[in-house]
């Protein structure tokens, strides 16, 4: 039977390495004493195996445990329960990496359009992309539509809703998309903009089909609370839409950023994935940008790569270092650092862009 392979960091200490893995192995797979198993199938191909313990130094391990591919149902709620499930429980335990073999990454769509899609959508051929955020919370539509209007006059890409924007009374998603939507198509520019959509799977789809309705085509999704199956379904009952996904309660499991963040999310669909640069506010290294950015664009059983979007309290004075840093197949977010220039936002956004621009290839 076909297996996958789960790779996974756990604290121990020599002398019960070898049994923590094996129960690790066992808690992955059948949940139960193997003992206890009387059909020689189960025990077979079904019980997790552990291929291989490195000592990683410092109290730290590396396992490798075969899982069956057939446990996963070749869905991705189901892929992450099997490799992740209920050991992400345990505080000794972080989910590292999965190595999944081809009959399984067939079951996964990929992006819709991609990072060549994204260039051809706002004309950014040669060069990095550039992105913003509509803030902050508690606005009403027509005041966040002329923050995207001043963004785009500055020549913005890309320019997406904060997070946190769903389907609130004070901007409900319907009035915001069409009021912010009608302010880009004024200034004849070819920013994208990609509101936020939320809620159950019937309510995402139905935001989906309104933003078509209004002639945008991308939006942003946070999978790790829509659900990666949901998210999933999402791309593709669309497949002319593109999908930005964000990285919120990404953190809330003990998974590798670049096993989530850039390999699971693009499998299931993300055409940009947005996560925190090191050096900003959140406590990413640069050793897990380069790797998260590297899942993102590696060759991937034919599926198109997916940019880098490198964020996380950002300003224009590192986009120098960050293109130096990611290369020009990437998307540069800076949002607060843009909107704190009040009333001078798109002179703040012309220099970012510029200072993009003037980069060149990378």
């Amino acid at each position: 039977m076909s297996r996958l392979t789960a790779i996974y960091r756990i604290r121990s200490d020599a002398r019960t390495i070898d049994e923590r893995a094996r129960s690790l192995a066992v808690e992955q797979s059948v949940e139960m004493p193997v003992e206890a198993i009387d059909d020689p199938g189960v025990r077979e191909d079904i019980v997790g195996r552990v291929e291989h313990i490195a000592d990683l130094g410092d109290g730290v391990f590396e396992a490798r445990i075969a899982l069956a591919v057939a446990t996963t149902g070749a869905e991705p709620g189901q892929l992450l329960n099997m490799l992740y499930g209920n050991s992400s429980i345990h505080e000794d335990v972080t989910l590292w990496d999965a190595e999944l073999p081809d009959e399984l990454l067939r079951a996964f769509p990929g992006p819709n359009r991609g990072l060549d899609g994204l260039r051809q959508r706002v004309g950014a051929a040669g060069r990095a992309m550039t992105c913003s955020a509509l803030k902050p919370q508690g606005l009403p539509p027509e005041k966040l539509a002329a923050i995207a209007l001043r963004m785009a006059e500055g020549g913005i890409d890309f320019i997406k809703d904060d997070h946190g924007l769903a389907d609130q009374a004070y901007s409900p998603f319907a009035r915001r998309v069409a009021a912010v939507a009608a302010a880009l198509r004024r200034t004849g520019r070819t920013t994208c903009y990609l509101p936020s959509v939320t809620g159950n799977l019937e309510q995402m789809r139905a935001q989906v089909a309104q933003a078509q309705e209004e002639g945008v085509d991308f939006v942003l999704v946070t999978p790790m609370i829509a659900g990666l199956a949901n998210f999933q379904a999402l791309v593709r009952g669309f497949p002319r839409m593109g999908f930005m996904t964000h990285p919120a309660m990404a953190g809330a499991s003990r998974i590798a950023p670049p096993l989530l963040l850039g390999k699971l999310f693009r499998l299931t669909g993300s055409d940009a994935t947005v996560f925190p640069n090191h050096g900003g506010r959140f406590g990413y290294s640069p050793a897990t940008c380069k790797a998260l950015a590297e899942a993102c664009r590696r060759p991937c059983a034919g599926r198109r790569p997916a940019a880098p979007v490198p964020a996380g309290g950002m300003t224009a004075d590192r986009v120098d270092e960050m293109l130096s840093f990611y290369g020009r197949d990437t998307m540069l977010l800076i949002g607060g650092g843009l909107l704190q220039a009040g009333e001078r936002l798109a002179e703040a956004a012309a220099a970012f862009t510029r200072r993009v621009a003037e980069a060149g290839p990378q």
